[in-house]
């Protein structure tokens, strides 16, 4: 689907900088279909799930590098 979609932004790309005259209401909506497709890329290219962070479980020993405040580095 994401080669579809940059298939279609490429032509679109081709049609939008191509010195040809196009009547205004079919110039507007490519835009905004050229818009559309680069909004729908980007949350395409989000999808993907953030990386789990290692929470220690119950059965493993502490780890004890927790933070220290800025009151804990003035003592």
């Amino acid at each position: 689907m994401k080669k579809i979609f940059n298939k279609i932004g490429q032509v679109l790309q081709l049609v939008l900088g191509a010195p040809v005259k196009l009547p205004g209401k079919v110039g507007n909506v490519l835009r905004y279909v050229a818009i559309g497709l680069g909004i729908l890329e980007t949350v395409l290219d989000e999808e993907e799930p953030p990386p789990e962070v290692n929470k220690p479980s119950v059965d493993s020993p502490p780890d004890f590098s927790e933070e220290r405040s800025g009151a804990d580095e003035a003592e």
